[in-house]
């Protein structure tokens, strides 16, 4: 399974259009890629731009914190991924317990995390 995130450079995760970085993480070769996130800094558009991005690499499964997606980025996503909601911010914590965010992977997400704040 290919599960994707957004982390800044300080490898921790973040909102969509905050991380420099996209991590396509395959949970079977434990091989992690880093791509260039072409939403990053962008204040109109940015989360869009980045879900763009992402789905582009076609994950199974896209790791949600709190204020990572907004509406028009969810919409984007409904259907082409699962969502893992985590609290956790460090991509090393991630990636040690990415068997079980997995498990938690669900098809659509309560309103509250995907909503304009």
């Amino acid at each position: 399974m290919k599960v994707a995130c957004v982390v800044d450079d300080e490898n921790m995760l973040s909102p969509l259009e905050y991380g420099n970085s996209i991590f396509l993480i395959d949970d079977e070769t434990k091989k992690i890629e880093e791509y260039e996130n072409p939403g990053f800094g962008r204040t109109h558009g940015g989360r869009e731009v980045a879900m763009a991005g992402i789905l582009s690499l076609k994950p199974d499964v896209f790791i949600v914190t709190e204020n990572s997606l907004c509406p028009g980025s969810y919409n984007m996503s409904l259907g082409k991924v699962k969502y893992a909601v985590t609290e956790e911010k460090p991509i090393s914590d991630v990636i040690k317990n990415i068997e079980e965010l997995e498990g938690k992977a669900v098809e659509e997400l309560e309103p509250v995390l995907y909503r304009e704040h």
